[in-house]
């Protein structure tokens, strides 16, 4: 089985930003610049942000934290976001989730401009995409697509199984698959009798959020998997996947592990569409 390295590939991809970055630095004088705003004190979201900014600053990009208190107010939040809307030094724009359950996340992703939407996501930025015009490609989904492109898997002609129906994820991942050319099912909760499609798949991008649910049986031989679940479960809250990645080797063609797979790609195509913004933003301007 091979093992799609998604580490190793989100090195390459931010190796690959460090001339881009300098070059935009010394065009500009100044480097390209990710805001990230983060509310409360939600332990995971603080060590994902604590990532993104190191995952910045390596490649020479300027990163400004955002920490606001648990119990402001929806209309503060509004006035943050449109300041840095209204920032010209200020490239990409990320609002870590999950907020407080008092702030209305709808409301944040219809203020995010979509020319500094660094994750893609806002409902503007997600209609430009679907519409085959992005500005950037939401982080996770081109994640794997640059996965299977760096590993040179040809998904033309595939028929591809995504599992999962979010908006971060299983839509625009399906969209993405389809603009590759592969034949795309996409299933979800209330979709009866699962492994009868993930069984007649050439690839599985399983997006679920259900820990451990999928396994050899759920699989064809020879088949590609791509695992976005993240969980803490078992003894000691050991990491692991959607899919009981122990049981694909000799089985699958390929599959992506976790924690090393799709994750720190997530992260990398986060900086990566913030300096494409922000190169997108300074040659509007000149």
């Amino acid at each position: 089985m091979l093992v799609l390295n998604g580490k190793e590939v989100a090195g390459e991809v931010r190796s690959s930003l460090v001339p881009r970055v300098q070059a935009f630095t010394q065009k500009y004088g100044r480097a390209p610049h990710l805001s990230v705003v983060i509310v409360g004190d939600d332990p995971a979201s603080h060590v994902y942000v604590k990532n993104k900014k190191i995952a910045c600053e390596a490649v020479g990009m300027t990163s400004t934290l955002h920490e606001l208190p648990a119990d402001i107010s929806q209309a503060e939040l509004t006035l943050m976001i449109r300041s840095l809307n209204a920032d010209d030094h200020v490239d990409g724009i990320l609002v870590q989730f999950p907020l407080p359950p008092h702030l209305s996340a709808d409301e944040v992703l219809s203020l995010v401009a979509s020319e500094k939407d660094a994750d893609g996501l806002t409902y503007a930025s997600l209609g430009y995409f679907f519409a085959g015009k992005p500005f950037v490609k939401p982080c996770t989904p081109e994640g794997v697509m640059k996965i299977l492109r760096h590993y040179k898997i040809s998904v033309e002609g595939m028929k591809a199984v995504v599992v999962g129906r979010s908006n971060i994820v299983g839509k625009p991942m399906a969209q993405l698959l389809t603009e590759a050319n592969a034949t795309v099912t996409l299933c979800h909760s209330k979709t009866k009798n699962l492994s009868e499609y993930t069984l007649n798949a050439d690839l599985v991008v399983v997006a679920a959020g259900r820990a451990r649910m999928l396994g050899k049986d759920d699989f064809k031989k020879d088949a590609i998997v791509i695992d976005v679940g993240m969980h803490r479960a078992g003894p000691g809250g050991k990491l692991c996947g959607d899919v009981r990645y122990e049981e694909l080797e000799g089985w699958v063609k390929a599959a992506t592990p976790v924690p090393g797979g799709v994750g720190p790609m997530t992260i990398a195509t986060l900086i990566e569409n913030t300096c494409e913004l922000a190169e997108k933003r300074a040659s509007l301007k000149n």
